[in-house]
């Protein structure tokens, strides 16, 4: 069967967020992130497989067997000779706040390293929405979704002006500064929103009128400040803990 010249180059085509957009599609690449997807809800548009992988998964649908070589011709990663899927994204649906639980936001992460970490975090912990600003990075960024480990096939990701997000729920709201309540002293509720702000700029000043407790992770040696990834797992595990 093979790989057209035309498929080919729509494939590279998805590693732009431009055409990612137009036509509503994000990669998902390596044998890793493929299996985690196909447990979800996510729906696949297309599938771009070597015959082995094709064997061990069972997909009938859509289906094109590709050679080894040319499935890393058109990866992110030249070490990916499993397969490539397009898969349809997700409307962007603000979560229901009625259901219990804690809601994530993140304001400016810029880094896709950085969003992928956050998101491999918020499945271990549970957290099933993650809110971002405008201005985080692409949830669906090639490099995000190969850096969850397949984790951002359970995480359902909204983006929208952070202020009016914050305005209409009714859920506590913790952000975290450098000033605020020593985390681990805390007792936390077991519905909220956690905010996290970008390592350099931290929370946008115009929301701290919507938040509802400021929260510390305190330090004990002289470093400046927490990558955000970092911060959001020592947070999210004290909140785990009630």
């Amino acid at each position: 069967m093979g790989l057209s010249k035309q498929k080919q180059k729509y494939i590279q085509s998805l590693h732009n967020k431009k055409y990612r957009n137009q036509y509503g599609v994000f990669l998902v690449e390596g044998q890793k992130s493929i299996h985690e997807l196909l447990n979800s809800d996510f729906e696949i548009d297309e599938a771009f497989l070597t015959a082995e992988a094709s064997e061990s998964l069972g997909l009938k649908l859509n289906v094109t067997i590709c050679k080894a070589d040319e499935i890393s011709k058109v990866s992110s990663f030249r070490s990916n000779s499993f397969g490539v899927l397009v898969v349809k994204m997700k409307e962007n649906i603000p979560p229901d706040l009625n259901v219990k639980g804690w809601i994530l936001v993140l304001d400016q992460i810029n880094d896709p390293g950085n969003l992928g970490t956050i998101i491999r975090t918020a499945d271990w912990y549970g957290v099933k929405h993650i809110v971002c600003s405008e201005n985080t990075v692409e949830f669906y960024n090639p490099k995000v979704i190969s850096s969850t480990m397949g984790s951002f096939s359970r995480i359902t990701p909204y983006y929208a002006d952070i202020s009016s997000f914050l305005e209409q729920c009714s859920l506590p709201v913790y952000g975290a500064y450098l000033n605020g309540e020593n985390v681990h002293r805390h007792q936390f509720p077991e519905s909220g929103v956690l905010v996290i702000g970008s390592e350099s700029h931290g929370i946008d000043r115009q929301l701290e009128s919507l938040i509802t407790r400021k929260i510390t992770i305190p330090s004990f040696g002289k470093a400046e400040s927490l990558n955000a990834g970092v911060a959001t797992a020592i947070l999210l595990d004290n909140i785990s803990r009630g």
